[in-house]
């Protein structure tokens, strides 16, 4: 059969799986919290059977040798984020009469005004597998401690049996395992929608599991999973009984959905050619700004191989992984840290670039900057480093690399909170998108400037999530979490996207979600007064047993056991 007659062919089976799920989708819609719970926890059993499968073929995918400790990242981000995903939605459902969820979840007002939500940790389990890591959502204004129920989990406001229900296009991402189920999740619990998901070229093997973990969504007629390129993408985006549409992925392709090839003169005109509601996580130029402070030589080589990981984990392929680096050569302690940047890369296993087109964008990154440097990663692609000053391509300010490439702009200001001010003034202003950005600082620096005033700070930064001691990986790793650009874009500017994801607290008005980790790990941190027991986190790319970490993470996910956890701790702490 010739390539054209094998689409078109395609065609009626699309037909049939969207004509099943419009069949379907009041009777999902109208599906009260008992049984999707039932439907979450038989999602878990069948996602259990698989999940070792589905780690280790995406590995392999990844070109990620056998045995390797990075399959961990495999675990991590898919099995384990989705399991995850299961158990912060089932909480929620739980006590979704009367909104009870949110009686246990304390609020506080900010120095902002605001007031914040603090989603993690929830329970034991959390403060022992992630120990002095806190997650808050921060709310919009105009939400308070006494109306905050009202703008939480809208979908349920309406009766089961007087509900509507839609049929959902969710355009699945091709870099990160749990992407697209969770971008389902969204459609299935939080909005009450039924989905037709088309997995990415790139890593549409995920779907014979997906098709097995989700299978009690699929025999209920509230999801569909299909493959195909461009083509059925496109085909899908504009049938006639598609209503919503959701992508991950990067702004030109929301664009030609939205606008068409004529992008600029549509947009100029106003004049969508597709006119459903569409939401987006599209990436951005995402920064990590390192703020002057009295680190030792051991917080330099450990946030070395903090921002590394920011860099590398996935190879490169990351919509928030860090590409400007914020610094100041008036520190004094700057170039000790790049030179153990450099270090850890050249040390740790070297991963060959596995997504399409990473070549010739590491090769564009180059060509457009001067003084460029290269970390050398063994039998690896070196990783690009291109300083950049006032003045430069606005390129590295504009254009996501999604590759191994990092840029880095010098703020020669010793002062720490003169310093962050220009920094945060600098990505707010200069980098494209708003999707994560990172603060490393050392707690001494947060004293000095005062911790009313730092949260001040952070509130003036406009991003979706924001890291502070943390990689905001972990944000899209924590369902309890909101995942989304900040929120204010608009369609014919929409740089990091519209609307939100995980949320598993259903929050409506939420304007980002702040992460917080320990400065140092477990047990230096015992030195210094730190009270938390949280090692090397197992998602660090110098982390030697996080593939063991990983597994036994999601299977302590599965069926939470204090017998599980001395070996997990284990692993942990001597990886």
């Amino acid at each position: 059969m010739a390539l054209a007659e094998e689409k078109l062919a395609r065609m009626p089976e699309l037909d049939r799986a969207v004509a099943a799920l419009n069949a379907g989708k009041d009777a999902w819609a109208q599906t009260d919290v008992a049984e999707r719970i039932a439907v979450l926890q038989a999602v878990k059993d069948q996602l259990m059977g698989v999940a070792e499968g589905w780690a280790l073929a995406a590995s392999r995918k990844k070109l990620i040798p056998e045995g390797s400790s990075l399959e961990g990242e495999e675990w991590m981000s898919g099995p384990y984020a989705l399991m995850s995903g299961c158990n912060a939605l089932m909480h929620t459902l739980s006590g979704m009469e009367g909104k009870s969820f949110l009686d246990g979840v304390k609020l506080r007002k900010l120095a902002t005004g605001q007031i914040a939500a603090k989603v993690f940790p929830g329970n034991i389990w959390d403060q022992l597998l992630l120990s002095g890591v806190k997650a808050e959502v921060w709310m919009q204004d105009g939400v308070t401690a006494e109306n905050l129920a009202a703008h939480t989990a809208a979908g349920y406001d309406v009766a089961a049996p007087d509900r509507k229900g839609k049929v959902a296009l969710v355009l699945g991402a091709g870099n990160i395992a749990a992407i697209a189920p969770m971008d389902c999740f969204q459609k299935l619990f939080s909005e009450n929608q039924v989905v037709i998901l088309k997995m990415n070229p790139v890593n549409d093997y995920l779907a014979d599991f997906l098709e097995v973990a989700l299978k009690p969504l699929i025999d209920r007629d509230a999801l569909r999973i299909v493959k195909g390129g461009a083509d059925v993408g496109a085909y899908l985006c504009n049938h006639p009984d598609v209503a919503e549409i959701h992508i991950t992925g990067a702004e030109a392709s929301h664009d030609m959905i939205v606008w068409g090839p004529d992008v600029a003169a549509n947009k100029a005109a106003g004049t969508p050619v597709n006119t459903r509601r569409i939401t987006s996580e599209l990436g951005a130029v995402c920064p990590t700004i390192v703020v002057p402070g009295p680190w030792t030589d051991a917080d330099l080589a450990y946030q070395a191989e903090h921002i590394a990981t920011q860099k590398l984990h996935n190879s490169g392929f990351n919509c928030i992984a860090c590409q400007m680096l914020i610094s100041s050569s008036a520190w004094g302690r700057t170039k000790a840290l790049m030179a153990g940047i450099e270090k850890v890369m050249r040390r740790i296993e070297p991963r060959q670039p596995y997504y399409p087109g990473a070549e010739q964008r590491m090769a564009d990154f180059a060509d457009h900057g001067e003084n460029v440097m290269r970390f050398e990663r063994g039998a690896a692609p070196a990783c690009v480093v291109v300083p950049v000053q006032d003045g430069a391509d606005a390129w590295f300010r504009e254009t996501e690399v999604f590759a191994p490439a990092l840029s880095t702009y010098d703020i020669r200001e010793r002062d720490p909170e003169v310093f962050l001010r220009a920094a945060i003034k600098y990505a707010n202003e200069e980098l494209r998108g708003t999707l994560g950005a990172n603060i490393l600082i050392h707690p001494a620096t947060i004293r000095k400037i005062g911790k009313k005033k730092f949260e001040a700070m952070v509130g003036e930064l406009r991003y979706g999530c924001i890291g502070i001691n943390a990689w905001t990986a972990l944000g899209f790793l924590l369902a309890q979490a909101t995942w989304g650009a900040f929120p204010g874009h608009r369609l014919a500017d929409v740089q990091s996207g519209i609307g939100q994801v995980h949320n598993a607290y259903m929050f409506e008005s939420a304007e980002r979600t702040v992460v917080t980790a320990p400065f140092r790990p477990f047990p230096r941190n015992l030195m210094s007064g730190g009270v938390t027991m949280l090692p090397k986190p197992p998602w660090f790319v110098t982390h030697g047993r996080a593939h063991k970490v990983g597994e036994l993470l999601t299977r302590m996910t599965y069926k939470p056991s204090l017998a599980q956890l001395p070996k997990i701790m284990v692993n942990a702490l001597f990886g």
